[in-house]
Parts: C-alpha cells; structure tokens; sequence
C-alpha cells in the first residue's frame, strides 16, 4: 500500500459531521470513499482522537471503523492505523432484470375466472345420464352426432350458416381443422393458399410446414383485398370475414362477392374463420360468408373464445363434395373426447351457451368502451380503431414508435402486442398496439388500464 497520510481535506470532512452518532458517522465516511472525496491511502485519525474531536464515545468511533472495515471501505493494520482501502476498477454493474408481467393484454390469451364451472358441471351431469352405451366406445370420427345436430341448429340461428349435421365434422381447435383441410385440398392438387397479410404466425407456419404456398393478400379498411386473389395464383384463400385479425376491420359487402366470384371462377375455396363472430357490440352480428355459398366456403368454429381453449372442441361445416376428403384426413378415429362433446352439446342446446355469451359480451363492451374514454384523456392523439366487435382493439401509434411503446410497456410489467408481429409479405406499415381487453380480471383490468394509459400519456 502506498504511504498513508491524513489529509486537510479528511479533517475538513471530519469536522462537517461533528455530533453525528455512530450510523450517522459510518454512512459519511462511506460516502466520502464511494464518491472519492477520501483517496485510498489516506489515514484517518485514531479512533481516540477522533472521538474527542468530535464529542462522541470512542466505542462508536471504533464500531464505525471495524463496520467499514469488513465493508471493505477501510484497512486496519497493526502499527499503522486505519485507512482508506485500495480501489479496483468497479464492476459493471448486473442488468436490471425485467419488471415480471403484472397484466397481459396481449391477443390470444384470455381470462377465465368467469367460466361457468355450475353450468358446465349440470350439463355434464345431463349428459353423463342420457348418454348411450355406445358413447363410451371410440366415438364417430366426424364427431358426436348429438354435438353436431347441436350445432348445425347453433350456427344456422346465430351466425347464418348453412348447414345440416352431415357436414359438420368435429375437430380439437381450429390449428387442427386447418390442417385437416390443407391437406384434404392439397391431395386435390393445392399448391398454395393466399392468406391476409395480417394474422397469426402459427397458421402461417401450419401452412408452410404442409409445402404449401402462402402468399400475401394485402389488408386495408376494407378487409382483405379479394379482388387479388387472381393474381395470386391460389386454389384456397384464409380469410376472417367477420372481423379481421387483428386489425379489427369486417370485409365489406363487394370484397365478399369478389371473393365468391373468384371462388366459382377458379374452383377454389374459401376458408372462413369466424374465431369470434359472437361478439360484435354496437350492430347485429355480421353474418358468416359461408350463408352466401356453403358450396365454395369452408367454415370454422371453435369454443376456445366463447368458453375455454381447454375444451379443445371445434368444428368444420364442409361442402359436401370436401366432406369424404377432410375425414379421410382425420383419420378413423376420434381424437376429441366424446364425453366433452356430449356436454357441449347439451349446454348449447339448453340455452346456457346463449346466456354465457350475452354475459360476456356485456363484460367486453364495458370495458371497451372504458378502455375508449381513458385514452381519450390520457392520450388523445391515438386513435382507437377495429372496436365493434371482438376481444381486442387496436391503437395507431406515431410512425416509428411502435417497438418503444412496447418496450415501454413491458418496463412497467404490461405486456402488450405490436402490430407488426403480425404482419406478413409487405404491406403498407403501420405502428400501433394490439390490445386484447379480455385477457384478465375485472379486478386486474383497472390498474392495466391505469398502466396502459400512463404509458400512452
């Protein structure tokens, strides 16, 4: 160590904290070292002179000292007193690890807290009761008779389809039955399905992994453009009619018909996911482009919106020259537990499906509407926009603020989407947020909001 010495400037210090106890005392000179203002190297007075310097005990002195000490701030040595530990280059500091996610408003996940355990539990019984012998076996590969008659009833009412149980077959979710009628259509000769230039990545990634095509049909207000789909190329086209994923929009009235002239134009088909057609807030429901040509228009449902992804119930309502190739697809074997299906079926047609569902809807037009007004206060500026329905909506954001807004978010342990996560070709760029209001509590959504409009502010 280098030749210690006290300096004036160690005793100026020193008289600054004349009368300080002993915690007062050990946080000054633990400051005066961190901050430099005692070199290393310098000797500070002996505990005893020290004390009388300053009016204090010289136990408190010398607890001072030996705390800084096994600090590492200080050195003690026999014969050569007490003085200010040698310095290392500081370490950098660790990464500040992540605020862990408070609330998630991303897409594709929800909140189950109002899932209707009493209700679902007395058609289970019901259907436990009235169900055949037959219906502990291997169950129909199409799927429960009792389930699909359901349905075909369900989605004539509700959303417009036209159908009968013949051309319904049960699937585990619409990953499922998108594949089993991607390769249904390409043992046909498919070679490539046009897809919106905005949606999920797991379909996308489905199709490809199939060696299917899966070029680009741009999206704008109006939906997708349909009236590109000659260019394309395609003998199939993914499109969510009712309300666009995620950019909210519903396809307007002469993009459907192009897309149906196409269709009997070149034999393809439409596929039509109406992932949340039930909820639509400020008009009837629009219906489901499958009603204008069940013939050219493949339909798909599933019950991971309206009640729980678990269930892992969908369905597919085919045009009956498809119906042999998506079950051969399948396999001969049910895959989807047929006791599920029973209780589906009896909770649909008893009337808890339509009663679970007006409640939700209630749920998400409120907070809709919440989610509205606290940004009109908190940031004015960006627009709310594909808020008439479904479980999200999308808020534009200044040009090149998107990824910031995100990372922001996340700083403050929410979690929300960028809407270039779901972008796919080149479509025109646009930042804004996807923000799913159905993805937690009523307790949590106030203090998402709250979050969520601080860092849009």
């Amino acid at each position: 160590m280098a030749k210690t010495q006290t300096t004036s400037a160690s005793l100026d210090l020193l008289l600054e904290i004349k009368g300080r106890r002993r915690a007062g005392l050990t946080d000054a000179l633990r400051e005066a070292v961190r901050s430099g203002r005692l070199a290393p190297g310098t000797r500070l007075p002996a505990s005893r002179a020290l004390a009388a310097d300053l009016g204090i005990a010289r136990s408190t002195v010398t607890e001072c000292y030996a705390e800084l000490v096994a600090e590492g701030w200080l050195i003690a040595r026999q014969g050569s007193g007490t003085a200010v530990a040698p310095r290392t280059e500081p370490r950098p500091a660790p990464p500040v690890p992540a605020v862990p996610p408070v609330h998630g408003l991303t897409p594709g996940s929800m909140e189950f807290a109002d899932f209707p355990r009493a209700q679902w539990l007395a058609s289970a019984r019901r259907a436990m009761a009235a169900a055949p012998y037959s219906a502990f076996g291997y169950g129909d590969p199409a799927g429960s008779p009792e389930l699909r008659v359901a349905l075909a009833d369900y989605l004539s009412r509700v959303r417009g389809v036209r159908t009968g149980p013949g051309r319904i077959v049960v699937c585990s979710g619409f990953h499922n039955g998108l594949g089993l009628v991607a390769r249904a259509l390409q043992a046909r000769g498919v070679r490539a399905i046009g897809v919106e230039s905005y949606g999920l990545g797991l379909y996308r990634a489905l199709l490809a992994d199939l060696g299917l095509g899966i070029p680009a049909l741009a999206v704008d207000e109006g939906g997708a453009r349909t009236g590109d789909l000659r260019e394309l190329g395609v003998g199939a086209a993914l499109l969510t009619p009712a309300h666009q994923f995620p950019t909210g929009v519903a396809l307007s009235p002469e993009r459907r018909l192009a897309a149906l002239e196409w269709a009997h134009g070149s034999g393809g088909y439409i596929l039509e996911d109406d992932y949340d057609g039930e909820f639509r807030y400020d008009r009837r429901p629009v219906g489901a482009l499958q009603g204008l040509d069940p013939e050219r228009v493949v339909y798909f449902g599933t019950a991971s919106k309206s009640l729980a992804p678990a269930l892992r119930v969908g369905w597919i309502v085919l045009p009956e020259d498809l119906v042999p190739d998506v079950l051969a697809a399948k396999g001969r074997v049910e895959l989807v537990s047929v006791l599920d299906q029973l209780t589906l079926a009896d909770f649909i047609a008893s009337g808890r499906f339509d009663r679970h569902l007006r409640a939700r809807r209630q749920t998400y037009r409120r907070r809709r509407d919440e989610l509205i007004a606290a940004l009109a206060l908190a940031a004015p500026a960006v627009r709310v926009t594909g808020m008439a329905a479904g479980l999200q909506a999308v808020l534009e954001l200044p040009a090149g603020t998107e990824r910031a807004t995100v990372e922001a978010a996340a700083r403050r342990g929410l979690m929300v989407s960028g809407l270039a996560e779901y972008r796919h070709g080149e479509p025109e760029a646009r930042d804004a947020l996807v923000v799913n209001y159905s993805t937690v509590s009523d307790t949590a959504w106030e203090g998402a909001l709250r979050v969520l409009s601080g860092v849009l502010a």
